[in-house]
C-alpha cells in the first residue's frame, strides 16, 4: 500500500505529470485542450506553465473582469502607485490586522466578515476608529495608511511616501 493517497480531483493527477512530460506531449497536450498548435518557440517548460494554467481557468475559472482591467491599464502603462493605491482598501480579507501607533500607543484593527473589530467593538468603517483614536474626525484608510496623504495634483501638497516619518516624528525620534 502506497504512503501517498491518489489525488481525489484528477486535475491535480494531471499538473503534477506536466514536469516529465517532453516537449512533444506538452505541445500534443497543448493542441487537445487549445484545438490549436502549441505557440513557435516557446521552450517546454514555459509552454508547460501556460498549459497548467489555461488547464486549471477551464477547471477553476479564470481572472475576475475587475483584476483583468487593472493588468490591462497596468499593461497600457498606467501608473501602477495609483492604480493598486484604490485596489488595495476594497482588498482587505477578514482576518487582516492594521496596526497603528498613536500617541504612544499602539492601536489594532481586525478586518472581519462584519466590519472593523476595534477594542471589542465592531464598526462598519475605519473612520469612527479614527475619530475615537486622535479625538478628530479622519478618513479612517487614510488614517490607517491604507492611502496616501495627498491627493495627486492638489496644489501645495508635499507627496511622500507612507513610510517616511513625518517631522514631528523625526524630531521625536532624535530627541
Amino acid at each position: 500500500m502506497s504512503s501517498q493517497t491518489p489525488p481525489s480531483d484528477p486535475l491535480i493527477a494531471e499538473l503534477a505529470a506536466l514536469p516529465s512530460l517532453d516537449l512533444d506531449a506538452v505541445r500534443l497536450c497543448w493542441r487537445r485542450l487549445t484545438r490549436r498548435p502549441a505557440p513557435p518557440g516557446l521552450r517546454r517548460d514555459l509552454l508547460a506553465r501556460l498549459l497548467a494554467y489555461e488547464m486549471q481557468v477551464r477547471a477553476y475559472g479564470g481572472l475576475s473582469r475587475e483584476t483583468a482591467r487593472m493588468l490591462d491599464r497596468l499593461a497600457a502603462g498606467a501608473d501602477p502607485t495609483q492604480t493598486l493605491e484604490g485596489d488595495r482598501a476594497r482588498r482587505l480579507q477578514p482576518g487582516t490586522q492594521l496596526t497603528r501607533e498613536h500617541d504612544g500607543q499602539i492601536h489594532r484593527v481586525t478586518v472581519t466578515t462584519a466590519g472593523y473589530l476595534w477594542n471589542d467593538t465592531t464598526y462598519t468603517s475605519l473612520s469612527p476608529i479614527a475619530e475615537a483614536i486622535t479625538g478628530t474626525r479622519w478618513n479612517g484608510p487614510r488614517f490607517f495608511g491604507l492611502r496616501e496623504k495627498s491627493r495627486p495634483g492638489s496644489e501645495g501638497a508635499v507627496r511622500r511616501p507612507l513610510s517616511e516619518p513625518s517631522s514631528q516624528q523625526r524630531r521625536e525620534r532624535v530627541s
